[in-house]
């Protein structure tokens, strides 16, 4: 022990010497790197998003006290129904447009406010609106009008690469403008919200709560992604944080700017991801793309000329890696948009052409917005002993993690019986939740719809 001694005061003078020197401006004729010029031309497009509004809740509940003689035994009073609590929360946003105001940032940053404020780096305060909220994209765009704003470049996120250097900016813990550095470590990351449209650019600069909505840069101080999640058990930085590409954002952006909303597109393909099993069953060179278990009879994949069995490698050039990446790409794509299939059949390869469909629209008379739970399901009536036919799932589909599935046949909708889909639509109609009795093979299961 008595060796470590001198050691030790060796390290402490060195460190305490530094941190009262500070570091030279250049070693020889070289400056010494800093991201100071590209941190001051970015910081003032970042700004914080202040909201207020109220939610909707219901306390801890015993289930006995859902019974009417329970109730009734022990004099419980009625339920009153759901509270209502007033909230305020802060997260960031950037500037993307600043001759229009508009902010892009996380739809769950502004859900249920009523109120948002933006406060910009110069510390004007600024009153907002929301243009469109997309949750299953985690995207909104907000619109502020003041004068003197400064908007961010827009970089090009398929052109990322695992080590490239990034900066987030945003707010954590309300300290603002805020900045972390780290490295590109992951990308197309997905199953952070299995009902999600996701393709994460996955990042160990620190990404804590209030960066949400913020800028993911690379050090030209492009815009590659917006800060969205960390995955952490404390609720703080652990050195895995996830950013919405930037490409995927725009996508989404200009059609909650044109609409207000985003309407999905579809193919009409049930699929599997190629797994390297699959790749060497069918002689392929790699385990990628997404395998065609099923084609929606009347889909734009069957009008394309797509067949069971083909495995999708890429759409407008962009290689397809798995299932989830082409569910990405066609549900963010516009109705009515033209896209390039690039597939391989029978181990050749072959182009098609397919013209993108609504998610609402009718196929094959089984519409899927009698309620956003049958979201990637195409119904129609069941030939035979009545009810409605579930003729496809779309995988990773809102219909899909509810646990329906092809060939099931539903006969009954929140205790009521249901011999049609026109029935379906009527037992549907206004209801938030739907608990559906479906019958599978020779057994009849519930399936709750949320």
């Amino acid at each position: 022990m008595k060796r470590a001694w001198p050691v030790l005061t060796v390290f402490c003078f060195l460190a305490c010497g530094a941190s009262f020197a500070g570091l030279p401006p250049s070693v020889g004729d070289a400056p010494l790197p800093t991201l100071a010029p590209m941190i001051k031309k970015v910081s003032p497009a970042v700004v914080n998003i202040a909201t207020r509004g109220t939610i909707r809740e219901r306390g801890p509940q015993n289930p006995l006290l859902d019974d009417p003689f329970f109730r009734r035994f022990f004099d419980v009073p009625p339920d009153t129904g759901p509270r209502e609590r007033p909230f305020q929360s802060a997260g960031s946003g950037v500037i993307f447009d600043a001759k229009n105001g508009y902010i892009l940032t996380n739809a769950h940053v502004v859900e249920n406010a009523n109120e948002i404020t933006v406060t910009l780096q110069d510390g004007r305060d600024v009153k907002a609106e929301v243009l469109g909220s997309d949750a299953p994209s985690d995207v909104a765009v907000l619109k502020v009008k003041t004068e003197g704003l400064q908007q961010v470049a827009l970089g090009d996120s398929s052109r990322v690469e695992v080590g490239d250097f990034v900066v987030a900016i945003g707010n954590p813990f309300g300290l603002q403008h805020t900045v972390t550095s780290g490295i590109i470590s992951g990308l197309s990351r997905s199953g952070i919200n299995p009902d999600g449209y996701e393709d994460f650019i996955q990042t160990d600069a620190s990404i804590n709560p209030g960066n949400s909505g913020g800028a993911l840069v690379n050090l030209r101080g492009e815009l590659i992604g917006i800060n969205t999640a960390i995955l952490s058990r404390s609720g703080g930085n652990i050195g895995i944080g996830f950013a919405t590409p930037v490409n995927m954002a725009r996508s989404v952006m200009e059609q909650l700017i044109s609409y207000g909303t985003v309407k999905r597109g579809q193919l009409g393909v049930s699929m599997y991801t190629v797994t390297p099993d699959i790749a060497r069953s069918l002689g392929l060179s790699s385990p990628q793309g997404a395998l065609v278990s099923q084609v929606v009879e009347g889909s734009p994949a069957e009008k394309a000329g797509i067949r069971t069995g083909d495995v999708i490698t890429a759409v407008n050039g962009q290689p397809v890696k798995s299932n989830s990446e082409l569910r990405n790409s066609i549900g963010l794509r516009r109705v009515g948009d033209k896209v390039e299939i690039g597939l391989m059949r029978d181990g050749k390869p072959l182009k098609l052409t397919a013209v993108i469909a609504d998610t609402s629209s009718e196929v094959s008379g089984g519409p899927v917005s009698i309620h956003r739970g049958f979201e990637g399901a195409t119904l129609a009536d069941a030939p035979e002993a009545g009810g409605a036919l579930v003729k496809s799932v779309e995988a990773g589909s809102a219909a899909a993690q509810a646990g329906l599935r092809a060939n099931d046949v539903i006969v009954g909708a929140n205790r009521g019986r249901v011999d049609s889909l026109r029935e379906l639509h009527e037992r549907a109609r206004g209801a938030a939740a739907l608990v559906l009795e479906v019958r599978r093979g020779n057994t009849i299961v519930l399936i709750p719809l949320r």
